[in-house]
């Protein structure tokens, strides 16, 4: 959040959407910009305390053309769907944010990063279906109820579509690539482009 607020110039009068996010992701730079949250109405619990939020879709933004200085989101993109969808996202972001930090783990890193397992991820979706439900270490590690593991998991089989650096260069070609390290492996990817407010 720090290298984001330094790399977009980010003052108290910095327009913000963050797609996906929530109120505590904020509370981690300095500066306060005037944030508006976008989130699924599911993730309305997370959202207490928001000055303010908005429930839709990161494919179709109910926001005009570059409403916002800067479009931020941290690990969403991947979440969309299928690939047409992943375009769409990116289409939406450029059209309504100046500028844009759009973060998503790189496919390439070998830990699958929403299930802190290894390789997984780079099985074919047949074998991940078997596999994924039975051994996975996010289920020994996160407690949660039996449902929302669950659902967690059928949204990482049916949904959730890593990108590599190639992917997501294409998917945002103005963009600037930032590759966010893990002892020396590309664990997560970030494009960027500064507002371009004249």
């Amino acid at each position: 959040m720090q290298r984001f607020a330094r790399e977009l110039a980010i003052t108290a009068e910095t327009r913000i959407l963050d797609i996906g996010g929530t109120p505590d992701c904020w509370e981690l730079i300095r500066v306060r910009p005037r944030v508006t949250l976008l989130n699924t109405p599911r993730a309305q619990a997370d959202l207490a305390g928001a000055a303010s939020w908005v429930a839709g879709d990161g494919r179709a933004l109910p926001f005009r053309d570059a409403a916002f200085d800067v479009v931020f989101s941290n690990s969403v993109i991947e979440h969309v769907g299928d690939a047409a969808s992943q375009k769409r996202f990116a289409a939406e972001v450029a059209r309504v944010g100046r500028g844009y930090w759009i973060q998503t783990p790189n496919r390439w890193f070998p830990v699958e990063q929403h299930l802190l397992t290894p390789f997984v991820h780079w099985l074919p979706r047949g074998w991940q279906r078997a596999v994924v439900p039975r051994c996975n270490l996010w289920s020994a590690l996160v407690r949660v109820t039996p449902d929302r593991r669950r659902f967690y998991i059928e949204h990482f089989l049916k949904d959730v579509r890593l990108l590599s650096a190639g992917q997501l260069r294409a998917l945002f070609p103005g963009a600037r690539l930032i590759r966010e390290r893990f002892c020396g492996v590309t664990k997560s990817l970030v494009a960027v482009k500064a507002n371009s407010r004249g």
